[in-house]
């Protein structure tokens, strides 16, 4: 079975110039979430697309996330493979559980942990 891709994010120094020219080009919504230096961006319109976020956190980067129903199996796979971890299985209560590794060409990649309820 494929694991979809369900999530995006673009991260920079200047989250607020982010937010204002994604927003002017492609009209995305944003719902900040200050306590994490984070926005989240309503990208999907109807049943195309997938939304994201836009953060100040770390060097600038975009990132896509995989769902995996078992991050830490997912993770040992990637690093088989060549990966290089650079944040390992963490769980952000009430939130999500991810990971985030870089490819062998240096990509930035994520992965959430699959939620049984939904789908």
């Amino acid at each position: 079975m494929s694991k979809p891709v369900v999530h995006f994010e673009i991260v920079g120094p200047d989250m607020e110039a982010l937010k204002t020219f994604y927003g002017d080009l492609f009209s995305w919504e944003f719902h900040d979430v200050p306590e994490m230096g984070y926005s989240l961006i309503h990208a999907k319109r109807g049943e195309k697309g997938i939304d994201g976020g836009v953060g100040n956190v770390g060097e600038p980067r975009t990132t896509i996330y995989a769902e995996v129903p078992d991050p830490q199996a997912t993770v040992d796979a990637a690093v088989a493979k060549g990966a290089e971890i650079v944040m390992p299985v963490t769980e952000i209560p009430g939130a999500v559980t991810m990971a985030m590794f870089k490819d062998p060409a240096g990509n930035s990649v994520g992965i959430v942990k699959e939620d049984p309820t939904q789908g």
